[in-house]
């Protein structure tokens, strides 16, 4: 999976809730990429989620059509504070349809719901959008965890339904994987393979 959507949605705040079940008002702006995994369960089958968080910026959007040529799911953020990032959703969304897989799972996130004063835009609004584009929908908070589970483990179902009615090739599925002699976050570097038809868990 990858998060795109414009800078300051808050994409990074998702994947650490996510991931590590924090959160950072302070996070610092994402250069490039970065990649995190987190495997679950559902229905007694084990699913590796192996997600990329891009950054938003425009000096990076060459680099984050990049990741989504090998994405299977793609969680489009915007920020209901700020107009602006919901207008540009269908940017987004014309770059993931132009060059992630054509079956791709496209989910669509309102990020920061405990920001209730501030919202502009509402959550029918959201719902309406979602639907024309034939997106899955979700309004979530990285501040409180609010659907944060939800988003990553509704996205993963479907996507696994598609691997297994053959509308996502299995063996097209690209894994990543983290050097084990790596001895911190900073020297990350990743592996990459084809996932084979044999493999025990799915991937995400």
């Amino acid at each position: 999976m990858i998060l795109v959507g414009n800078s300051g949605v808050g994409k990074s705040c998702i994947l650490l809730r996510y991931l590590h079940d924090e959160f950072q008002s302070d996070y610092e702006v994402t250069i490039g990429a970065e990649f995190g995994s987190k495997s679950i369960e559902i229905k007694n089958e084990t699913l590796k989620l192996q997600i990329w968080d891009t950054a938003g910026q425009e000096s990076f959007r060459s680099m984050t059509s990049a990741y989504f040529r090998h994405a299977v799911g793609v969680l489009v953020v915007y920020d209901i504070t700020r107009r602006a990032t919901f207008d540009n959703l269908i940017s987004w969304i014309e770059d993931a349809k132009l060059n992630a897989p054509e079956n791709c799972q496209l989910t669509l996130v309102g990020n920061k719901t405990d920001l209730v004063k501030s919202r502009e835009i509402t959550y029918e609004e959201g719902e309406k959008f979602a639907k024309e584009h034939g997106l899955l929908f979700f309004e979530t908070s990285a501040c409180s965890s609010e659907n944060i589970d939800l988003v990553f483990k509704e996205t993963a179902k479907l996507i696994n339904s598609k691997v297994k009615n053959g509308s996502i090739k299995r063996e097209e599925i690209i894994q990543f994987s983290v050097d084990p002699e790596q001895k911190s976050d900073d020297e990350l570097t990743i592996n990459i393979r084809n996932q084979g038809r044999n493999s025990s868990t799915g991937c995400c």
